[in-house]
């Protein structure tokens, strides 16, 4: 394990689950379409109480249609418990490049959301993970969580920094 002061290069492609097992083995929640590109990465960086650290993933398997993987210095139980929660970061540059159609959530952080009938709802502040989907929590005068599937993110226009969606503005 290193520290890593990169963290502002750093993409976020998923999260530290639950431990898996006694013999250090952790669940993973994969942000990657499709969810198996996460384990493309044997080097990550994890959040660990605020700070980044990397890990390197030494063995990956599935459970019960869950990604999981054994990080090297993590052996038992309690130390892959510690990391219950964690985030997991790639550096940009070692991700693939994107096309038009597909994008990182951290590129449209600061983005402006109009929907389909031009009228400005805010911009993006960040992601909210639910068990059913990701939410795009979208700010202004007001907040909208705006879920972050086709049916609802119509374009993203990154270099004019615009996101359109298909939402009522009246369903806040």
């Amino acid at each position: 394990m290193t520290m890593s002061g990169e963290s502002s290069s750093l993409i976020e492609l998923g999260v530290v689950g639950a431990p898996f097992g006694v013999r250090g083995w952790v669940k993973l929640r994969s942000f990657t379409d499709p969810p198996d590109r996460l384990l493309q990465h044997r080097s990550v960086q994890l959040r660990v109480g605020g700070s980044w650290v990397a890990y390197k993933i030494e063995a990956s398997g599935r459970s019960g249609g869950q990604l999981t993987a054994k990080l090297k210095g993590v052996n038992d139980r309690d130390q892959a418990g510690i990391l219950r929660g964690a985030q997991i970061g790639v550096p940009r540059a070692e991700l693939p490049p994107r096309d038009d159609k597909d994008f990182y959530r951290a590129d449209l952080i600061g983005c402006e959301v109009v929907n389909l009938a031009g009228r400005y709802l805010g911009k993006v502040q960040h992601f909210v993970e639910t068990p059913a989907q990701v939410l795009m929590v979208v700010r202004d005068e007001k907040e909208y969580w705006v879920p972050a599937v086709p049916l609802h993110l119509r374009r993203v226009d990154l270099t004019a920094r615009q996101v359109v969606v298909d939402w009522d503005d009246a369903a806040g």
